[in-house]
């Protein structure tokens, strides 16, 4: 499962062509199962309300970190609510996505939910 984030829409996009399951992040979005994080990083490198407060309340579930952000702000800001995301929670950062991405960003986030997540970290 992916849980997503998606201000702009980027995220949103970016979800529809990985064609794998998904749940975009709501007040009431409560997951008991392992699942990637998609999120867009917010002003100048911060992590979106409604990201933290999902993470409160699912983040022991979470298996990875994926990020969209825009490389025009600077590499110090760029996708820096998934640096802090991975951190905060010590998963890894799968993926930063500069904008909507690239084929290669693609491929790169289905190998590691085909190959990696569902096996490790759970509680």
């Amino acid at each position: 499962m992916i849980a997503f984030a998606s201000r702009t829409g980027n995220v949103r996009y970016i979800v529809s062509r990985l064609q794998l399951p998904a749940i975009e992040i709501a007040d009431d979005v409560k997951l008991t199962q392992p699942f990637l994080l998609f999120t867009y990083t917010d002003g100048l490198g911060d992590v979106p309300r409604i990201v933290k407060e999902f993470m409160e309340r699912c983040g022991a579930y979470c298996q990875g970190v994926i990020v969209s952000g825009n490389s025009n702000f600077g590499h110090r800001v760029f996708g820096a609510a998934g640096d802090a995301l991975a951190r905060q929670w010590q998963v890894p950062l799968v993926r930063k996505i500069d904008l909507r991405g690239f084929a290669e960003d693609y491929e790169a986030i289905r190998r590691y939910y085909e190959h990696g997540f569902r096996e490790e970290r759970v509680g």
